[in-house]
């Protein structure tokens, strides 16, 4: 392939979907970079970021159909990244989606090319953001916070971005390394 998949990982409350919001609006005029929307199988207006959503039965078809490039559940959910990355990967493009820790070595084997940013953050500031986003529970937002320790291997490559600052820091970061992805 061409082109390149960047996976952005990192725990709840890191602040992926703002860094990725961001850099979307920073990247708009540069077509080599391809934001890909995930297919979620949560409502579209259940906050967070902007997603495809689906019924599990949808997901399940597309997922036998070999629909999705890349596939996973957590947090009662399942996931997707559309196959169809495959193709503006074969045109050249940097393919940017929002994945999952858990599925980083299954995209090492199916795309060569990977590259993973990994966005943290201090466990005081997940702590808040979640708290903040208002839709769990104190011990959910605790479990979560037990889990938010790095599963990502120190990789060639792997890039991390502390997201412990302002959010015009974060995005400039994340524009930044995307830039030198694509170089």
């Amino acid at each position: 392939m061409a082109g390149r998949l960047v996976l952005v990982v990192g725990p709840s409350g890191a602040g992926k979907d703002s860094l990725l919001d961001g850099a979307r609006v920073a990247l708009a005029r540069d077509s080599q970079f391809v934001f890909q929307r995930r297919d979620i199988t949560r409502p579209a207006d259940a906050g967070g970021e902007a997603h495809r959503a689906v019924t599990i039965d949808a997901f399940d078809s597309l997922k036998a159909a070999s629909g999705y490039a890349l596939d996973w559940r957590a947090h009662g959910l399942a996931y997707g990244i559309p196959i169809a990355i495959n193709e503006l990967m074969d045109a050249g493009k940097v393919v940017i989606v929002n994945g999952s820790r858990g599925v980083i070595a299954m995209a090492r084997e199916r795309y060569p090319n990977l590259a993973v940013i990994e966005v943290t953050a201090p466990p005081a500031i997940l702590a808040q953001r979640l708290a903040a986003r208002g839709r769990e529970g104190a011990d959910r937002i605790q479990q979560r916070l037990e889990r938010s320790g790095s599963g990502v291997d120190d990789h060639p490559s792997v890039f991390r971005i502390s997201n412990d600052r302002d959010l015009a820091t974060g995005i400039s970061t994340l524009v930044s390394a995307l830039h030198a992805l694509a170089a």
